[in-house]
């Protein structure tokens, strides 16, 4: 009786689990595997080595390191952090909390030398922190700010040496006897968006301390950057490594195309990646809308992250008209307990592509995005550097490899630092970089989603990206309000633009004589104004009589080859003044002309 009822029981556990669409076998193989990581992590530990003074580099690290070497002297991958502090500031209690934070932390100690051939981290066991105090008080009150922007944004910007380092400096100016400015600027390798908050946290409590002339009440860190380093290279060898390889080696079985949303501005063939000038535009939705999200976030059983990341992807696909869109997302690749609290480079990037093929709805899309993220999370160990070299796409410095846009969601805005005693302003230093094409990075505050649309302002004017801002939050509105319809149906213009488009565009209504041909009216302008520019194209321009005196003879040419009164004559070649010549010479000969296009594929043609 037993074995038969667990032989049914069993039987029908099989049967609910085919019953299960893709999703949610998806989203009951992560609950899983999360329970198994966690049961695993309990027994699994990050060992701390005996010997932490030289380390090989992480994944994570590696992928940097490498493009350090191919554009030494980028401050793209600066982070610097710039406060201004109003109020009595101790500056001795400051500099000796910046020297216990970076004495907490190994990643702050670290440069990068080769050894043996192969690069390795090199961990100072001590570093004093220099910290230049530049008196701006002597300057006049309108130039004391400027002056303060030149010396930020030089010093932000400064080369780090990673085998010379110190790759963490810091730099205070004073402005008035209760006002200065802490610019503290990292490099990456060592860093990262999580590592910040680590960091202006453990700095607020440790300049607390030193202030109140108290001992740090901060818990020793069970394991330091290269102990995770080690333990990552180590994690990596054999299944762990094959099977998260395959995941995503079947992701990519086929190389995505490159996205191209239509520019402003053409893409220069070699683009070096520190001439990504960056711009910044904010939009915020109201908290009705960012409501009525969450709302329908819980009536589809998914995530507001998997939500945003499906309106955007419909919002690229509309733009480009591709239908494999890949977008980049960040992870923080934290998965042990022991790196929580630790300063080094841990995020990781995931590749999420989407098939939008097919007449699909807003509510078919969100089951695919769902699949995919969730089968993304699963296997989200795999650095996504390792990834690009398994799979070798075309490098070139003109796009980044396998996708150009990033989405970001941020649980929470990074905690800001905190000094007793003083007000702290944070701001921005320098120039904004563009990493990809376009970064849509959001975050909610006081109930409302905030919405960060980075671009790379080489390619894209101000005006094409809030309109495009506009666009995304009219595509959200739709998809609450709807989520049934059609992704291709769903509204992206404004009423303003749709009537622009629709109405004032076509309002091009103007008094032509009845009994004149277009090619007949051409001659008469020819007449009035023959030496006038008719046509320019890149360098060339053609005046009216040029342009004319071409179009008589190729007609001349037509009618020899048998060209008459309604003769159709198929013309296939680029927008040129070549092709302007051949369409008057058509008409001018009698005949009509038919438009081919080679980008439809020789079968059409």
């Amino acid at each position: 009786m037993s074995t038969r009822i667990t032989s049914s029981y069993q039987s029908n556990l099989a049967q609910q689990l085919a019953a299960l669409s893709p999703a949610k076998r998806s989203l009951l193989e992560l609950r899983l595997m999360r329970k198994n990581r966690r049961q695993s992590a309990q027994s699994m530990t990050i060992p701390r080595q005996p010997n932490r003074e030289s380390a090989p580099l992480s994944y994570n690290q590696q992928g940097l390191w490498v493009l350090n070497q191919l554009m030494p002297g980028t401050s793209l991958y600066h982070t610097p952090m710039a406060v201004r502090l109003t109020g009595n500031l101790d500056v001795a209690a400051l500099k000796n909390a910046l020297d216990m934070v970076i004495a907490r932390h190994d990643a702050l100690r670290t440069t990068f030398g080769i050894v043996d051939g192969s690069p390795k981290q090199v961990v100072a066991k001590s570093l004093a922190l220099d910290m230049p105090i530049i008196d701006l008080t002597e300057f006049p009150q309108p130039d004391r700010d400027t002056e303060a922007q030149r010396l930020l944004q030089d010093e932000a910007g400064r080369p780090f040496d990673l085998s010379q380092g110190p790759l963490i400096r810091s730099l205070l100016l004073r402005l008035a006897e209760r006002e200065h400015i802490l610019l503290v600027t990292t490099h990456h390798i060592v860093t990262d968006g999580w590592s910040v908050g680590i960091f202006q946290r453990q700095l607020s409590e440790l300049y607390e301390a030193a202030n109140d002339e108290q001992q740090s009440s901060l818990p020793q860190l069970p394991i330091q950057y290269p102990d995770y380093s080690i333990w990552q290279r180590e994690w990596f060898e054999g299944d762990v490594y094959q099977s998260q390889l395959a995941y995503w080696k079947k992701q990519f079985a086929t190389l995505p195309p490159v996205l191209e949303l239509p520019v402003d501005h053409p893409r220069p063939s070699i683009q070096a990646y520190r001439a990504f000038r960056g711009a910044q535009h904010t939009i915020s939705l109201s908290k009705q809308l960012t409501h009525d999200l969450k709302q329908l976030c819980r009536k589809e059983n998914v995530t507001l992250f998997m939500t945003l990341m499906a309106a955007f992807q419909v919002l690229l696909h509309r733009y480009t008209g591709e239908d494999d869109i890949v977008v980049g997302t960040p992870i923080a690749g934290r998965q042990m307990p022991e790196t929580e609290d630790l300063i080094g480079l841990f995020i990781n990037t995931l590749a999420m592509r989407t098939s939008i093929s097919g007449e699909l709805t807003l509510r078919d899309l969100l089951g695919r995005v769902k699949e995919v993220a969730l089968g993304a999370y699963a296997h989200q160990d795999l650095p996504f550097e390792r990834l690009v070299k398994e799979l070798q796409p075309e490098r070139t410095l003109a796009h980044n490899p396998l996708f150009q846009v990033m989405f970001v969601l941020q649980s929470e805005d990074i905690q800001p630092l905190q000094l007793e005693g003083l007000e702290v302003e944070h701001f921005r230093v320098g120039n904004i970089m563009a990493n990809f094409d376009l970064t849509l990075d959001i975050v909610e505050r006081d109930e409302q989603l905030v919405c960060l649309f980075e671009s790379n302002a080489d390619l894209f004017d101000s005006d094409t990206i809030e309109r495009l801002m506009g666009h995304f939050q009219n595509l959200l509105e739709g998809i609450v309000a709807n989520p049934e319809q059609k992704i291709s149906e769903l509204p992206l213009l404004s009423e303003a633009e749709r009537r622009k488009l629709l109405v004032e565009w076509n309002d091009t209504r103007t008094d032509y004589p009845a009994n004149k041909c277009i090619q007949e009216l051409f001659e008469q302008q020819v007449e009035r104004t023959p030496d006038a520019v008719a046509l320019i194209c890149d360098n060339r321009q053609l005046s009216y009589r040029e342009l004319n005196s071409q179009a008589n003879r190729l007609a001349h040419y037509l009618r020899k080859r048998g060209v008459a009164a309604d003769s159709r004559v198929a013309i296939c070649m680029q927008r040129s003044p070549e092709m302007i010549v051949a369409l008057l010479a058509i008409l001018k000969a009698g005949g009509a002309y038919l438009p081919l296009s080679k980008i439809r594929g020789p079968r059409r043609l």
